[in-house]
């Protein structure tokens, strides 16, 4: 694929005839080893790093540093004291961002071009992670081998066979990763799973969830920056193992979500702010045995923005995904329309709504001998804070305890997200087995796994 100029109508059109092109059976030919992705680049166990103790100050770096990790740079120095953490390294590949980071962090604070020089560094200790999507496995393997903690963006990965490599990699370290879908800290989730565990809602059937919005000039087209030039950024480093390789372009480096050789769209950006919250509150995440997607781009709002062209996924998605529990899960997203579906949680004796900072538990007609009713409210921590699940990260590294949005949570829901992007690009069911890895269609027939090359669009 040619993307030049992705701004002219021919880049357009080329975009489109990939994309009408791609028949499911080009989807399906894959490595035949996705799965056993070797976790590290050479046969040697990953460094143990220093033990932090409770007191100790803990020494932070920053690998990408765009709008979300500035976010984080700047939450992680307001509470630096709170936390007892230093600021000191950052990185991208970006000369302008590299050198705002820096200089936002303090004077004390190393710029690095390259994040594996950057982990040499013995006396870091943590590193949060903020990059493309298509970056996150590899920074993520890399840091937890180097013997640091990780703190990292969603989606845990682009594909699915990068997701056990992160997994197998952060197990084998012993290093704590936090996966950042900061609603996780909002304390309804934990009162849903306590009440949950409790056996107040009984067998869970059915929950819900959205993450709904209207953008007119088409979401996620940020204004490109006059500094954002071929001599700024180092573009054959940032593009990484896409297969789809281009010269270099400020629509795509500002407008990556958009294009499905950098993002899943929608299903990587939003849906993981619904997912994570809702399998956590189950108590006993499981892996998906069923999901379904369907989507579609009714408006074309990125016709309203002059110059880029338009999306490759979808303006809104709905999936279902069903697990070996009997439990299925239904999560909208929109970029079209901002009404969404209350977050409610379904079980065979009670329904939990989880609004604002309350839980209401709601027993069903038949058990309200067995159930009673009770409201939960002005639930602590309240609402999407990126510092709460920072903080819970700091504590988990000097506690050892399990963080929010752990690995095992992560892999779960990147299965869920992954499948969900196959069923609605290859228009199929994906059933799931966790044990032998494997992904068949409705009829049957195996499916490997995309990934990178899989598809026209990667």
């Amino acid at each position: 694929m040619d993307i030049k100029d992705p701004s002219t109508p021919a880049a357009t059109a080329t975009r489109r005839e990939f994309i009408k092109k791609a028949s499911t059976a080009a989807a399906v030919a894959a490595t035949a080893n996705l799965f056993r992705t070797p976790v590290y680049g050479q046969n040697q166990a990953p460094s143990p790093g220093r033990v932090i103790g409770a007191n100790d100050r803990i020494a932070v770096a920053y690998i990408g540093v765009g709008n979300q990790g500035m976010t984080h740079l700047r939450l992680q120095k307001q509470f630096a004291s709170d936390n007892n953490i230093v600021q000191a390294a950052v990185c991208d590949i970006s000369k302008h961002r590299v050198a705002e980071a820096a200089a936002t962090a303090g004077a004390d604070c190393q710029a690095f071009d390259d994040h594996r020089k950057l982990l040499e560094r013995k006396d870091i200790d943590a590193v949060t992670v903020a990059t493309v999507d298509h970056w996150h496995a590899q920074c993520v393997i890399d840091t937890v081998s180097a013997g640091k903690h990780v703190y990292a963006e969603k989606p845990l990965t682009r594909y699915l066979g990068e997701a056990y490599a992160v997994a197998d990699a952060v197990k084998n370290s012993g290093k704590v990763l936090q996966v950042g879908s900061q609603i996780c800290s909002d304390g309804r989730w934990a009162k849903a799973a306590e009440l949950i565990k409790a056996g107040k809602a009984g067998i869970l059937a059915l929950a819900q969830d959205s993450y709904m919005r209207n953008n007119p000039k088409g979401e996620w087209n940020y204004d490109i920056q006059t500094w954002a030039t071929a001599d700024d950024v180092n573009w054959s480093v940032w593009q990484g193992s896409v297969h789809n390789r281009a010269d270099f372009n400020p629509d795509t480096y500002f407008r990556w979500r958009k294009y499905y050789p950098y993002s899943a769209g929608l299903l990587g950006d939003l849906v993981p702010h619904r997912l994570h919250p809702l399998m956590l509150a189950t108590g006993n995440p499981e892996f998906p045995v069923r999901v379904v997607a369907i989507g579609d781009n009714p408006i074309h709002t990125d016709r309203n923005t002059p110059g880029t062209p338009e999306r490759d996924s979808p303006e809104q998605i709905e999936l279902i995904a069903e697990f070996p529990s009997g439990l299925h899960i239904l999560v909208t997203t929109s970029s079209i329309n901002q009404v969404g579906l209350p977050s409610v949680i379904r079980g065979h004796k009670a329904t939990l709504y989880l609004g604002g900072d309350s839980v209401e538990l709601k027993p069903e007609k038949d058990f309200s001998e067995e159930i009673d009713p009770e409201d939960f409210e002005h639930l602590q921590p309240a609402g999407e804070k990126i510092e709460e699940m920072e903080k819970n990260w700091f504590q988990c590294i000097r506690s050892g305890a399990t963080p929010l949005g752990n690995i095992d949570l992560a892999l779960r829901v990147q299965t869920v997200i992954s499948l969900a992007e196959m069923s609605q690009r290859l228009n199929i069911v994906c059933l799931y087995d966790e044990k032998t890895r494997k992904i068949t269609d409705g009829g049957g027939r195996e499916v490997p796994a995309i990934t990178y090359g899989t598809l026209p669009l990667s």
